[in-house]
């Protein structure tokens, strides 16, 4: 009896779930949500796509039009399965191909009609034909499509003559561009510029510089942003006239990567009712050609007098840099430098590794010496015309022997750059080779150590530097002492016998302990014991280290520098030195130290004999506790 009944509920449960699975997946034909504003003369692009159906994956799709004026009459536009689909108006639109369905998907179209006219404002309809096996849901959608005239306008108040630029202008670009349009539109505006077509090829490459959005916001393009950020590139709009407004677009200093053809264009957009943006109108107006002259083409860095140059120690040294070929309608700042490479000898000039830097002028015209501060006192650098520097040496030296180049770094169109804005082109002069003809110096130098008792630990270590200087007019030594240690040999036994081979002595690096300098200020370098220098005599200088302790001993040396006067009464290193021979200072041990000897030897001994003699008796004891306990 219960299977008699189960029977016939199952069969009604099996048709209510199919029911509802019926309706609960149908066929569904979407739209965009109307109305939507469009431009005569411009794209329509319409999407529709089906979803919930049977049948395969590809599906065709029917355009109809009901325009406003038809009473209701459909028009057919165009279908994905019939070529005879379209009516009459639309068969050579068609045909043409202005008016198409391209294809997203096999369930997703979109209708384009490439050029937009009045007559076609109404309500277009997509239909889908039923490939299910029930006829059942939605299988066409309408929207309502307004064609709004083109009220669009875009002009230039100036062109690109296609005149080459030279690296560092500024360069402006207008463009005037303005809508009338009864819907809230908005307009955009964006300059760019084309490379040209790439190798072969005949797409030309586009960069977006700078634009104006739909929401008046400032937008650099993506190559640009730095440059902007930086205050390089700018974009302002201004009031215009007939209704058009005036967008300046301005490059405070063009690159050579700034070549191209340039472009303004303007965007109409409007905002539809799914609260998305399209733009529905858009015009380009072409406003020339760019070329950048490149700085390096024209600039040159020349330095006088030419060659070699040949002075008396003393006389003054003149240097000439001069910077020809920078355009005179840029404003270019400019970064001087005077650099020396080189060192003096006896033989003249010799060539060094390092180049260092002697003076410069930075482009706010603030001169700065290098490492060389007396310089500041003894020199001048000067900007004596436009384009013309001049390094100035009152009484030279020496030690000023070298070759000089004049090294200038251009930051075009930048007056006053910042520290960290790179140079847009550096160039280096050809090389000036200064020789200072210097007198015949000889320096001799002679260390000795007065006869004496012998130094001990506490004593005062006396040393003498004889030091003579031989040559023509004025001069003076310079005296330094210096301490090696005394070398440590070491002892090794040779493999093929049995004889015991010294090593050589290890020599260390010496160290500075004093010095008296031309003008006779003393200058002390150790800190382990009081030192103090003197001069005895004109040839004669003397060392002193007091109350001296066993790091004092060792290997000392004087060395002799010679300092001559040029004419002007300034004193100069001549480059004449000499070293002396070394002298070895040895601290015997005093007396008192002698007698603490057999006291640290006696207490040592009694400390001994005293531990041997407990351990004896302590031993012995427990040996015979230990008996004892065995008895028991």
């Amino acid at each position: 009896m219960m299977r008699t009944v189960m029977a016939p509920m199952k069969t009604a449960l099996f048709v209510f779930v199919h029911w509802v699975l019926q309706f609960a997946v149908c066929r569904d034909v979407t739209l965009p949500v109307g109305p939507l504003y469009r431009v005569a003369g411009f794209p329509l692009s319409l999407p529709c796509s089906v979803s919930a159906y049977d049948g395969p994956r590809t599906q065709e799709f029917e355009w109809f039009l009901y325009r406003e004026d038809s009473g209701g009459r459909q028009m057919g536009v165009v279908s994905t399965r019939d070529k005879g689909f379209p009516y009459a108006p639309f068969q050579p639109r068609v045909r043409n191909g202005e008016v198409r369905v391209e294809r997203d998907s096999g369930d997703k179209v979109r209708l384009v009609i490439q050029r937009l006219r009045a007559e076609d404002q109404g309500k277009f309809e997509c239909y889908t034909p039923s490939t299910d096996n029930t006829y059942q849901g939605n299988y066409s959608a309408t929207v309502a499509v307004k064609v709004i005239p083109d009220t669009l306008q875009i002009s230039y108040s100036r062109s690109l003559t296609g005149q080459p630029m030279p690296e560092g202008a500024e360069l402006t670009l207008t463009c005037s561009a303005g809508i009338q349009s009864e819907q809230l539109t908005h307009l955009s505006i964006m300059f760019g510029k084309r490379l040209g077509s790439e190798a072969g090829g005949e797409v030309s490459t586009v960069r977006e510089i700078i634009s104006i959005d739909k929401l008046m916001g400032v937008v650099p393009g993506r190559l640009y942003k730095k440059r902007y950020d930086d205050g390089e590139i700018t974009l302002e709009k201004r009031n215009g006239v007939a209704g058009l407004d005036l967008y300046v677009m301005k490059m405070r200093a063009v690159q050579p990567d700034d070549t191209g053809s340039y472009f303004c264009e303007a965007s109409q957009w409007i905002r539809d009712q799914d609260r998305s943006w399209q733009k529905i109108a858009q015009r380009t107006m072409d406003i020339g050609n760019l070329t950048v002259q490149q700085l390096a083409e024209s600039l040159s860095v020349s330095s006088s007098p030419k060659g070699e140059v040949t002075l008396q120690v003393g006389s003054p040294l003149i240097l000439t840099c001069e910077v020809l070929g920078l355009p005179s309608e840029v404003n270019s700042g400019l970064l001087v430098q005077w650099m020396k490479r080189g060192t003096i000898s006896s033989d003249g000039v010799r060539p060094g590794r390092v180049e260092v830097e002697v003076a410069r002028m930075s482009p706010d015209g603030v001169v700065s010496w290098g490492d060389d501060l007396s310089r500041a006192s003894g020199g001048s650098m000067e900007k004596v015309a436009e384009g013309r520097y001049s390094l100035k040496l009152f009484s030279a030296r020496p030690l000023d022997s070298g070759v000089y180049r004049c090294v200038v770094s251009v930051y075009a169109g930048r007056s006053n750059p910042s520290p960290s804005t790179p140079a847009t082109l550096t160039q280096r002069s050809e090389g000036v080779t200064v020789n200072l003809k210097t007198k015949d110096v000889l320096v001799s130098a002679v260390a000795q150590l007065p006869r004496g008792p012998l130094l001990k630990r506490g004593s005062t270590i006396t040393l003498i530097c004889n030091a003579t200087v031989t040559t023509t007019g004025p001069a003076q030594a310079q005296v330094q002492w210096l301490r090696w240690p005394i070398p440590d040999f070491k002892r090794e036994r040779d493999s093929t016998s049995d004889v015991t081979l010294p090593d050589p002595p290890v020599v260390e690096k010496p160290s500075l302990v004093a010095a008296l300098m031309y003008d006779g200020v003393a200058k002390i370098y150790a800190n382990s014991s009081e030192v103090s220098v003197d001069r005895l005599s004109a040839v004669s200088y003397r060392l002193r280290v007091h109350t001296a302790t066993m790091e004092d001993q060792g290997m000392y040396a004087c060395h002799a520098e010679a300092w001559g006067q040029d004419p002007h009464g300034g004193w100069y290193n001549t480059g004449s030195k000499a070293e002396s021979n070394a002298v070895t200072v040895y601290l015997y041990a005093r007396a008192v130290d002698l007698l603490l000897i057999p006291l640290v030897i006696g207490v040592s001994s009694a400390l001994f004999v005293g531990i041997v003699i407990i351990a004896t008796v302590t031993c012995c004891f427990m040996k015979r506790l230990a008996r004892q306990r065995a008895r028991k």
